[in-house]
């Protein structure tokens, strides 16, 4: 794992001063000069970094820093999952922006295999040295603020090790994660010493995320004191929220309704009952170009001009400036069920050149757009699922009407695409790639349910339907981790 071999003493030095700044306004010069000349001592170098409050507060925010790089949740993952599936035509083939991706050519060697693998244990090592560090340190903060930091590290370790194991491992649900995942790694490192581990198993993989999830939801506070920080920060919502994208992904419906029920009240409007007062907003353009922080959006990544995701790894650059993918004609565009009127349309596509591209990250200069890791809509359409997959077809339907009728009220779902359990699930998944679009679930959405990832293209560019006994339906392992990991 190449990246995390580069996580020397001197590199964790370096990084613990740049957190410490800050706060160095109030140091004497004789703080100063020990900041500016650090004793190359890792055991100095840990009770550095948690010897004061403000100190561990910088290493949690850390933690978030790492899961918004660009090449991770701050915009290229996203752009890859959605890329793979049908509803985008390439037009550069810039495999910068993901074009090995989109033709499913991605080998070893490919950037998107390695970008988003190196970022993601980047960010779990993060988070590993938090809980790690937390427990050598039990005075460091309150045991109040020491349960809620391990709880986030929990949960960023979680969210990453879900995008691994989603793009490296095999549906959990094509053999009930008995496939190979990716190393599990738990321990915080700063050498290479314990580089090589083998793969765990996919199933041992999901373990440990709802294990993480689980010891998060309990760990985490009811709310925080702004919107800003209930929307980039993890809460009980946003723990249980990402546990039923994970259990949805399972297949294990039954626990994901457990888990909506506890955020989605029993009857429309809907809300989460408890804790942030997460619920759709009354206009869907609205959490994307007017307000970021309203509580539709669970949890994003924050942009400012000064902290912003820029370039080839930016929705924005990628989708509405740079114009590196078109909406396919024949994908959910052209879908039949997705009318001209409906506001996603009018506020989330546009036309140029005879072609229409994806707006819905619209602020290109600068790229201020916030990225939706978390929606409510997404919790409403996984309950709508699992409560299909489970008898429930009443509560499914009232579920998926919540989120067509925010964007289209006059929309009537013919009987015929909600009058069985299986039309129902149907008809959600194309709910779910119209609500969804941009937002990097389309790839887990095919792979979860063992569907073939379809063929498309346009304009001389092509690329072949992938099945899923095919190995392109997964990335491969990059070459850092084979050659540097002698159990892989």
């Amino acid at each position: 794992m190449k990246e995390i071999n580069i996580k020397s003493a001197k590199h964790w030095m370096r990084r613990a001063i740049y957190l410490a700044l800050p706060f160095g306004l109030a140091l004497s010069s004789c703080d100063e000069n020990k900041l500016l000349n650090p004793i190359p001592n890792i055991q100095l170098q840990d009770a550095f970094l948690f010897d004061t409050p403000e100190r561990v507060l910088g290493q949690v925010n850390g933690i978030y820093t790492s899961m918004k790089d660009g090449s991770l949740y701050g915009g290229r993952y996203l752009m890859l999952a959605d890329i793979r599936g049908e509803d985008f035509i390439n037009r550069t083939q810039n495999v910068f922006t993901g074009y090995d991706a989109w033709s499913h050519t991605v080998t070893s060697g490919s950037n998107d295999a390695s970008s988003g693998w190196g970022s993601s244990y980047t960010a779990i090592n993060a988070a590993n040295l938090i809980i790690d560090g937390l427990a050598a340190y039990p005075t460091a903060v309150s045991e109040t603020l020491a349960a809620q930091y391990l709880a986030e590290a929990k949960f960023v370790r979680a969210f990453c090790y879900f995008g691994l194991v989603t793009r490296y491992g095999q549906p959990y649900t094509k053999d009930k994660g008995a496939s190979a995942g990716v190393p599990l790694r738990l321990k915080g490192e700063t050498t290479p010493a314990n580089n090589d581990m083998a793969r765990s198993t996919v199933a041992e993989v999901y373990a440990q995320i709802l294990k993480d999830l689980d010891e998060a939801e309990a760990g985490l506070p009811l709310t925080y004191t702004t919107a800003l920080l209930n929307t980039t920060r993890a809460h009980k919502n946003t723990a249980i929220a990402f546990k039923t994208r994970v259990y949805l992904t399972m297949g294990d419906y039954a626990k994901v309704v457990t888990e909506a029920k506890k955020i989605v009240s029993e009857a429309a409007p809907f809300s989460a009952p408890t804790g942030v007062k997460n619920q759709l907003q009354a206009n869907v353009a609205t959490p994307f170009m007017t307000d970021y922080t309203t509580t539709e959006s669970i949890f994003s990544m924050p942009m400012t001009v000064l902290n912003i995701v820029a370039g080839q790894n930016s929705l924005a650059y990628t989708y509405n400036l740079n114009l590196e993918y078109n909406l396919n004609a024949s994908g959910i565009l052209g879908d039949p069920t997705w009318p001209a009127t409906d506001a996603r349309k009018t506020n989330f596509t546009r036309v140029a050149g005879g072609v229409t591209y994806l707006k819905k990250y619209n602020q290109t200069n600068p790229a201020l757009d916030y990225v939706p890791l978390l929606r409510y809509a997404e919790v409403l359409l996984n309950y709508s699922e699992a409560a299909a997959k489970t008898g429930d077809l009443a509560k499914s339907v009232a579920l998926l009407k919540a989120v067509r009728n925010r964007s289209d009220a006059a929309y009537v779902f013919p009987d015929a695409s909600i009058s069985t359990a299986d039309a129902l699930v149907k008809t959600i998944w194309i709910e779910r790639r119209i609500e969804l679009l941009g937002e990097g679930l389309r790839s887990n959405d095919l792979l979860r349910n063992l569907l073939t990832i379809p063929a498309k293209g346009s304009g001389g560019l092509s690329a072949p339907a992938v099945a899923p006994t095919q190995p392109e339906y997964i990335f491969p392992i990059p070459n850092a981790e084979l050659s540097t990991n002698k159990l892989i």
